[in-house]
């Protein structure tokens, strides 16, 4: 235990100790003081477990030990790259699974994957409804490649019927990663924090070097967008300098999809 001392001229030093109370599974959370420093009860905790154990991560199972949780997530990286492996001409599609078929984004997409697809690209999507669909949707009617890399929900997320090679994942971060890995081109259609997770990741990879500049990054619908591209604007490259200019020019904003098949196929030479 750490043992914490403060030397004065007056007084004797006294000795501050902090522990981590013992506490037993369904106790009800309450504190314990110990001199004047207050730490809380853990409910459920057990002094044999380590404590990373204990913690109830985002990608934890509820049952199995968590030395085979890493050999799970080891074996799906393996499997995502010998999938990825045998895929030509990647574009990846994001975008929000709860928009529908009369949505304006969602005929986009289709329209946009259904070009791209004539040009010979496979569409990769996270094989799910909304976005998704539309993308994996205009790949298939163009008789191209359309892919799917999905995940497995509580609520048991399904392939769309339009994903014709696909695999599943039961880790958000190794499914993330396959998504984002090795795309000649990303675009963005309107999304929720799951878009907007991915976008800011591949933003990042590209602005620390990570990933290839030259990557277009298409976002598509200046309406959903523009006010996200004016705040960062804004704050972050003008108020606070967190952003440089020149990181604000790794996103290509657009209505157009003849532009944006042009952005495209240009940048894939």
């Amino acid at each position: 235990m750490a043992t914490y001392k403060k030397q004065t001229t007056g007084p004797a030093p006294t000795t501050r100790r902090a522990r981590i109370p013992k506490s037993h599974p369904g106790d009800r959370p309450e504190y314990e003081t110990i001199g004047n420093l207050r730490k809380p009860r853990v409910k459920g905790a057990h002094d044999d477990v380590p404590a990373i154990q204990q913690k109830r991560m985002t990608f934890a199972e509820k049952d199995g030990n968590f030395s085979w949780r890493v050999f799970r997530i080891m074996s799906e990286f393996v499997d995502g790259f010998e999938f990825l492996s045998q895929l030509e001409r990647t574009v990846t599609f994001f975008g929000s699974a709860r928009l529908r078929e009369d949505n304006v984004s969602y005929q986009q997409a289709r329209d946009l994957s259904y070009r791209l697809s004539q040009h010979g690209f496979t569409i990769v999507t996270g094989g799910g409804p909304g976005i998704m669909e539309a993308g994996n949707r205009g790949a298939a009617e163009a008789g191209g490649k359309s892919v799917g890399l999905n995940i497995e929900l509580p609520l048991e997320q399904e392939f769309n019927p339009y994903v014709k090679q696909g695999i599943g994942f039961h880790y958000f971060m190794s499914r993330k990663f396959m998504l984002d890995y090795s795309a000649l081109a990303y675009v963005f259609f309107p999304g929720g924090f799951g878009t907007l997770d991915e976008l800011f990741t591949i933003s990042t990879l590209i602005q620390t070097g990570k990933a290839d500049r030259a990557v277009p990054v298409v976002l598509i619908g200046r309406e959903f967008w523009t006010p996200l591209l004016d705040w960062i604007q804004y704050a972050h490259v003008g108020a606070w300098h967190t952003v440089s200019p020149n990181d604000f020019r790794i996103w290509q904003v657009t209505d157009d999809l003849d532009e944006a098949v042009q952005m495209i196929c240009e940048s894939c030479k």
